[in-house]
């Protein structure tokens, strides 16, 4: 089965978020991480932040927690997040779907009250048979930058991987 590769390229989803401190206290709770940077502006500032930094891999629930309606960008897939049609139609052929590798890349910490602007897309797309299944695999990366200047702040990237057994 030869996969479709015209999405790869293709925008899923545009967000502007603020960081606030209450999800940055609670998403470092859920991890039970007890690190004082993560509650105490205090401790954060002598740990040499400038403000409360926020938990590795924060950004990948930060569209959930920060993003307020009327900064939202316009939808780039017009409602048509090509990620979702492709799992889509996997799951209804009988797919598995999991949540594969995951890797962050910073290029700067992530602070209460930065200001973000991500865009994801398609990085890959691609196939890989094995004696018992047929995997696809849809590579995301989600780019997050400071919405005042442009400059990079997060690179995230991760695979979802639909297995369909023959």
């Amino acid at each position: 089965m030869a996969v479709d590769t015209s999405a790869i390229g293709k925008t899923t989803g545009a967000w502007k978020v603020t960081v606030e401190r209450g999800p940055v206290s609670t998403f470092a709770a859920a991890l039970q991480d007890t690190n004082a940077v993560y509650r105490d502006a205090n401790a954060a500032r002598d740990a040499g932040f400038e403000h409360i930094p926020a938990p590795p891999t924060f950004t990948f629930a930060l569209q959930f927690w920060g993003a307020f309606t009327e900064d939202q960008p316009t939808d780039p897939t017009g409602g048509q997040n090509p990620m979702h049609q492709i799992m889509g139609d996997l799951f209804a052929k009988g797919a598995l779907v999991l949540h594969g590798e995951q890797e962050f890349e910073y290029h700067r910490p992530v602070e209460v009250g930065d200001v973000l602007v991500g865009e994801g897309r398609i990085k890959d797309l691609y196939e890989k048979e094995t004696d018992s299944a047929h995997m696809t695999f849809v590579v995301m990366q989600t780019e997050w930058k400071d919405a005042d200047t442009g400059a990079p702040v997060v690179t995230e990237q991760f695979n979802l991987i639909a297995r369909l057994k023959k």
